[in-house]
């Protein structure tokens, strides 16, 4: 790989993999067995050892090696402490293989844990299934999204979901701004609707909180917003879309106007990934949004882990490196900890990389005796103003 950008550093380390595997002790003793999926596309980009994609990998490939290389990293300082796990990778988008097949090659493993970047629903279902039927604690480390599982108590979602964010976001406005004018800004489409669902829901629950409604089109103009908006007092507006791009538009209106100053745009948790809030467009504006995710790349440790992976792979992490290592490092420590009992303390804090967990048991239903699955609801709201970051605690939901 000499003389290739440093962008294709370290792909070697994961060109035929389906699964690595990696000891992180060399006693006798009989490791621990996790099992980390991660959609790598390895076999689709490269051709024997000949890379087909010219001096950049493909976007769809990023997330996924970004994670894979984060739990790698975080596999490194495993095996530094001598830990009793052995760690297989699998590539859920291997070329000409699908979950079925992996599962097949997954089942006599004797996993004790699975921890997983999950891309869609469907994938989702099929391995907390697997997981299920094997009695293996299965970790969704990523996916946003229940996918309509139920009745898994070993399936756990630490990137939590938009019902528990929407919540969240009610809560805090409840709390923090209860004697400002709130406007509750969103335009037609199916999440759209769904997030007016959860919010009536929390309304009905107690807690009272006043807004006024204002509908958008999707190419609505400035004027179409501020004409609604009162000019006179400090106001809230609920930015009630997961369209980023809506998101933005929202923003622009009010960081020219006059408004600018006297109000605060709450957003989606879309907006986390939203490279918009930095520019000129919204430096004027209090933004705040939520987040399950919070890197303070100021951090020492964070420092000591980004230092340590521009070493390796000559370049800078992102965060979905930082969840890669998180995520490997936390819960590998638990497992070799709780053991059989992993999924009573997943939100131990003995381990903790950046972020604290709060995984509480859901039922979906009044009936149900053991929890649906296991949800983060930890949240930070992080809070704006020039580019500038500050990071508070939210409530649970």
């Amino acid at each position: 790989m000499a003389g290739k950008p440093s962008v294709l550093t370290g792909v070697c380390v994961v060109f035929c993999l389906f699964f690595t595997r990696v000891n992180a002790q060399t006693d006798t003793a009989q490791p621990l067995r996790i099992a980390v999926l991660a959609p790598l596309y390895i076999d689709s980009v490269f051709t024997d050892e000949d890379y087909i994609g010219g001096n950049i990998l493909p976007g769809y490939m990023l997330p996924g090696l970004d994670f894979y290389n984060g739990v790698m990293m975080a596999v490194d300082s495993l095996q530094k402490e001598n830990m009793p796990v052995e760690v297989w990778v699998y590539d859920t988008k291997k070329k000409f293989e699908n979950t079925d097949m992996l599962k097949v090659d997954m089942e006599d493993r004797g996993f004790s844990l699975i921890i997983a970047y999950v891309s869609n629903a469907v994938e989702q279902q099929q391995l907390s299934g697997f997981a299920f039927s094997h009695n293996i604690p299965f970790i969704s480390g990523t996916y946003p999204n229940d996918a309509g599982i139920t009745g898994n108590p070993y399936f756990a979602i630490v990137n939590p979901t938009l019902k528990t964010h929407t919540q969240a976001i009610y809560r805090y406005v409840v709390g923090n701004y209860a004697g400002d004018k709130v406007y509750y800004v969103t335009k037609a489409g199916g999440m759209e609707q769904k997030i007016k669902t959860y919010f009536d829901a929390v309304k009905a629950s107690s807690y009272t909180l006043k807004y006024t409604p204002i509908n958008l089109t999707d190419n609505f103009t400035a004027d179409d917003l501020l004409r609604n908006i009162d000019t006179t007092e400090e106001s809230v507006i609920i930015c009630a879309s997961l369209d980023a791009g809506f998101g933005f538009n929202v923003l622009k209106a009010i960081n020219t106007s006059r408004l600018a100053k006297l109000v605060t745009v709450v957003g989606m948790p879309t907006w986390d990934d939203m490279p918009a809030l930095y520019n000129e467009d919204c430096k004027n504006v209090n933004i705040v949004f939520s987040t399950p995710y919070s890197y303070n790349r100021h951090d020492k440790l964070l420092t000591n882990i980004s230092q340590a992976y521009r070493v390796k792979y000559k370049g800078r992490p992102t965060d979905m490196a930082f969840k890669g290592f998180e995520q490997m490092y936390h819960f590998s420590h638990l497992l070799v900890k709780y053991h059989d009992s992993l999924f009573y303390h997943l939100s131990d804090a003995s381990f903790k990389i950046s972020n604290d967990y709060n995984f509480q048991p859901v039922r979906l239903t009044t009936t149900s005796y053991a929890p649906d699955y296991l949800e983060n609801k930890k949240l930070y709201f992080i809070k704006m103003l020039g580019g500038s970051e500050v990071k508070e605690h939210a409530p649970i939901p």
